[in-house]
């Protein structure tokens, strides 16, 4: 043991109240995520007005803080591994202040496509940070209600975004009007994030860093600590755990990841299609273009706001099922329900949509269609969020072993967010082809999701994360031994 091994008292009581605290501090990061990536929704049709762009620009100015996204994704697992989850956040939260007045400032599509990208570049390192914070710091026990803060965090932020976007709107009499107290509406809706942005700064400054963190740097007297408070049990079995799990002295690389098959681990490619799944379904169309979406079938600006708000409060009350349901049902059998009722009310969408009469370049609902049509999307919502939208979170928290989490959590969530880049990339375009088309395809993605998870998706309820090393290599097993039969 090294000099800062110390010993400390095994079977110790946590507290509860702490664990939560701190789970609610990282999980902020999810409400910037959701509140910088929803903001956009309220702002589009007044940027089209503002800077005279076409659809395709429009599309891309849009999506544009998502390749942000896959970036800081991509970058903040290996930056976690050196520094430490806490300091990403703090990191996260200043690039997160800084892109708001950025955004609420753009003179043109250009730089506010830079400040969106920065934004983006903290978003997906609050993606990475927060699951695998949580997970690192949570009972097993309790670690997928934990967890479900993320995804919680982050429809609060979604909601929060449209709200603030509806009363600054309603001041104004429209995005692109004036507020009685200065400037242009749709330019305070970007400001307000610097708000919660400046809060995440000062709760990641309160929380300690994670026990797994403090493990692989051989600070043990530390993560003892740490554990004590907010793990419980016997803190010297779970370090020595922690220590066996992370397999090596050195300490954790990217490079870790790596496996025979197609360059990375099983386990790895798992985490990647699940994040590909939960964007492919379609569900950000929904939060970035709903109000472009119900004007364009008849909705007024003002009823379009309203109702892009009555979606995400279902979103939100959706997700508090999730969080409910997550520790005892198990989070296999709510993935599988979820993709069976998004198949569902997206080919209902597909099918209302592709037969609806065109006036005027836009499908006419009509006042049949037109309320089926909104039953569908809440319900898709509803689909999407007690099951794809937390459990992806949770499983890519806790399904990776120790020595790889942090990296394997940085690849699958850059592919959540590349993939969400495409899908919000192409859907102004597939709007010109045909709305049926668009939701057809999220409603075939949402059958193969249900078969992706049925084959390959371990349940990792109640498991420690020490024996999620175990339980891929039983995995491994059973698929080796399927090919061979096959073979």
């Amino acid at each position: 043991m090294t000099k800062d091994s110390g010993e400390l008292t095994g079977g110790v009581h946590a507290s509860p109240v702490a664990t939560v605290f701190v789970a609610m501090a990282a999980a902020l990061g999810g409400f910037l995520f959701g509140y910088d990536t929803s903001v956009i929704n309220g702002t589009v049709d007044a940027l089209e007005e503002t800077f005279g762009i076409s659809s395709v620009a429009l599309g891309f100015v849009v999506s544009s803080a998502l390749i942000g996204c896959a970036f800081g994704a991509w970058f903040a697992g290996a930056l976690a591994n050196k520094v430490g989850r806490t300091r990403v956040m703090m990191v996260a939260a200043t690039m997160f202040f800084i892109s708001s007045f950025g955004s609420a400032l753009a003179t043109g599509p250009l730089d506010l496509v830079a400040w969106r990208v920065l934004g983006g570049l903290a978003v997906g390192a609050a993606s990475v940070i927060a699951p695998a914070y949580i997970a690192e710091i949570a009972p097993a026990n309790i670690r997928g209600r934990l967890g479900s803060l993320q995804q919680m965090a982050i429809v609060i932020g979604i909601f929060a975004a449209l709200l603030v976007n509806y009363v600054i709107a309603q001041a104004a009499g429209g995005a692109n009007e004036a507020v009685p107290w200065g400037g242009t509406a749709w330019r305070w809706m970007f400001a307000a994030e610097s708000i919660p942005a400046f809060l995440y700064f000062v709760m990641a400054l309160q929380i300690p860093e994670s026990p797994r963190y403090l493990v692989s740097k051989n600070k043990f007297r530390q993560a003892k600590k740490v554990l004590a408070k907010y793990v419980g049990g016997d803190v010297d079995a779970k370090v020595d755990s922690i220590r066996e799990s992370l397999h090596s002295e050195t300490p954790p690389r990217f490079a870790d990841i790596r496996g025979s098959r197609l360059g990375l681990m099983p386990i790895v490619w798992i985490g990647i299609l699940l994040s590909v799944f939960q964007q492919f379904v379609g569900i950000n169309v929904i939060f970035y273009y709903s109000n472009t979406l119900w004007q364009a079938v008849g909705f007024s600006e003002s009823d379009s706001f309203l109702t892009s708000v009555i979606t995400s409060v279902t979103n939100v009350v959706a997700t508090i099922i999730a969080i409910a349901l997550i520790d005892k049902v198990g989070r296999k059998i709510l993935l599988l329900t979820g993709s069976v009722i998004m198949a569902l009310s997206l080919g209902t969408m597909s099918y209302i949509f592709s037969t609806a009469p065109v006036v005027n370049g836009d499908p006419n609902l009509g006042d049949t269609a037109g309320p089926i049509a909104l039953i569908a999307a809440n319900v898709f919502v509803v689909g999407f969020a007690f099951s794809w939208g937390p459990i992806v979170w949770v499983l890519l928290g806790e399904m990776f072993p120790n020595r790889i989490r942090a990296s394997a959590l940085a690849v699958a969530a850059a592919a959540q967010w590349a993939s969400n880049w495409l899908i919000t990339t192409t859907f102004p375009e597939l709007v010109t082809i045909s709305l049926g088309l668009a939701y057809g395809l999220y409603a075939a993605f949402a059958v193969l999701s249900f078969l992706f998870v049925l084959r390959y998706v371990p349940e990792t309820k109640g498991v420690e994360l020490e024996a999620m090393e175990q339980l891929e290599s039983e995995a491994e097993r059973r698929r080796s031994k399927r090919l061979t039969e096959k073979g």
